[in-house]
């Protein structure tokens, strides 16, 4: 889920708005920048800035500069005059401001009905007609494919491991295994493969998570952390330990991110899993400490 950005701030005259939008560690590479006549977005992920102009402005000579951690506006207004506000009031919302143009360009109309014949060629065993059970070998074949699909067969770093090592549960202990000796770039490379055989094992991307943060990757830990707690599901008692984990890691690279009210919101929820962790309650209360300026840092 995106990070609205809401401290930002804007000036204006009567010909043109300037916005200032504070977006750390943003570089032109990866953040995307949209502009049109009546809307304004910036994507750096997991960060999002984005505003329904109070006015049309003119989307050509409006320009945006990205430097110092900062995005910044210069939108030249269509109409000389001085705004009320930055953005529409109320009920205005996207689906208004673009609803003139849907309706200039129009609706196309649907499709027209039709019909086409598809042929499948039979398969065609050797065995005589007498001695054959075509039911059968249709389910062994439709098997085999199912579980050509699911090993990933295509994968070309599957080439050269033996056929034990084609297994996600093995590549997530050797993974293991690399991050207990700090060679955290290896590891990574082992959960990315074991997470191409099989993307619906939590674990994979928590223990992933861990290896981003040590290499402070910090965007990429939010991501995975948020991936193994949507994996997570339902909250039971036996998975109890491992969202525990996913809300630390994910709350740990927000506050290194300096994003401590998101990073204190995950450990309250680890807390809520396990309210007699000490750790995490001590860490909570340091972080608290910070949100309310009696530390500089933790």
């Amino acid at each position: 889920m995106p990070l609205q950005v809401s401290d930002y701030s804007w000036q204006q005259t009567e010909t043109a708005v300037f916005i200032s939008v504070p977006l750390r560690g943003a570089c032109v590479r990866d953040a995307d920048v949209f502009c049109a006549e009546n809307y304004l977005k910036v994507n750096f992920p997991p960060f999002l800035f984005e505003v329904f102009l109070y006015a049309p402005i003119d989307d050509e000579s409006s320009t945006a500069k990205i430097g110092n951690n900062t995005v910044l506006f210069t939108l030249h207004k269509k109409e000389a005059a001085m705004w009320e506000t930055l953005s529409v009031s109320g009920g205005r919302n996207a689906e208004n401001i673009f609803l003139g143009t849907l309706k200039e360009d129009g609706i196309p109309p649907p499709r027209s009905v039709g019909s086409i014949q598809i042929n499948f060629t039979p398969r065609v065993f050797p065995t005589a007609l007498r001695e054959s059970k075509v039911a059968e070998e249709e389910e062994w074949l439709h098997k085999q494919a199912e579980a050509r699909r699911a090993m990933n067969t295509d994968i070309p770093e599957l080439c050269d491991l033996k056929e034990e090592e084609k297994n996600p549960e093995w590549l997530k202990d050797k993974g293991n295994k690399l991050f207990a000796t700090e060679n955290y770039l290896a590891a990574i490379n082992a959960y990315n493969l074991a997470i191409r055989l099989n993307n619906k094992m939590p674990l994979l991307y928590l223990n992933r998570a861990a290896c981003h943060l040590k290499l402070k990757n910090l965007h990429k830990a939010i991501e995975d952390s948020s991936k193994a707690l949507e994996l997570l599901t339902p909250p039971v008692a036996v998975n109890a330990n491992a969202r525990i984990k996913a809300h630390v890691r994910r709350g740990t690279a927000f506050c290194q991110l300096e994003l401590y009210i998101e990073g204190l919101q995950d450990y309250e929820a680890a807390l809520k899993i396990d309210p007699s962790n000490k750790i995490v309650q001590n860490d909570a209360e340091k972080i608290r400490n910070i949100i309310q300026g009696t530390e500089l840092k933790c």
